[in-house]
């Protein structure tokens, strides 16, 4: 049981760190391109869509299953891989997304002015940040392949 939790835990980090990478090296890409009408419309809309039952089992899941290997227990090789992505799947997932991108989020969505001002106090910010919780969430899930194979 404690290997299926582990794999699980990997694949939904992973999952999750792969939809971040997306935004770092496509979607914000491609949006930088649109005018500033085009693109506050096209981050409203990803920012209420993406809050669906998937995103939150995968970006949740993958907190509670990692969460849940560590409980359940794993040997002392894998131990320091998985404790390490645990700690950088919440450093890059949570404490990123909450302190930084949903309060950009936020702000993108009430705020009023110019779509040129909303997009110029959101977009440089959200996508720096961006690639930062992409970085530490792809290392989290690194870590927890690392730690499936010394398991």
């Amino acid at each position: 049981m404690t290997r299926a939790v582990l794999v699980t835990a990997t694949v939904l980090t992973g999952l999750s760190a792969g939809l971040f990478a997306t935004f770092s090296y496509v979607v914000m890409p491609g949006l930088r391109r649109a005018g500033d009408a085009a693109f506050v419309e096209a981050m409203r809309g990803i920012n209420v869509a993406i809050l669906n039952p998937v995103f939150t089992l995968i970006f949740g899941g993958a907190f509670v299953a990692v969460a849940a290997a560590l409980v359940t227990g794993w040997n002392e090789t894998s131990r320091p891989w998985v404790a390490a992505g645990l700690v950088l799947y919440v450093l890059g997932a949570y404490v990123i997304t909450f302190a930084v991108n949903v309060p950009l989020n936020d702000a993108l969505e009430g705020g009023d002015g110019s779509v040129a001002a909303l997009r110029e106090a959101f977009e440089d910010t959200w996508i720096r940040w961006n690639h930062v919780r992409s970085a530490l969430t792809t290392s989290a899930f690194a870590c927890l392949v690392v730690g499936v194979l010394k398991a």
